[in-house]
């Protein structure tokens, strides 16, 4: 198990060095509507009680130039209406 979360952990830091190259080329990396300081983009990993998670949107400008990569909770159900 210790060797899973390990795998786990690499993966989410590869992630997380991804969006900082995205960053470092002028695309914002928005989470809840607000662009967050690295700091805080571990969040986009979690998942809630409520069943929600975070998804990744990719925006694009009109030129068809990556411009904003946004992460919002989402819900598979509708809150408080898990296993129903």
């Amino acid at each position: 198990m210790y060797k899973e979360q390990t795998e786990v952990k690499r993966q989410q830091m590869n992630y997380l060095d991804g969006l900082r190259r995205f960053k470092d080329k002028g695309v914002a990396v928005l989470v809840d509507g607000i662009e967050c300081l690295e700091e805080e983009w571990n969040r986009i990993f979690e998942t809630g009680e409520d069943g929600g998670f975070y998804m990744g949107d990719f925006i694009c400008s009109e030129q068809g130039r990556l411009k904003e990569i946004r992460f919002d909770r989402v819900y598979l159900t509708a809150p408080g209406k898990i296993g129903r």
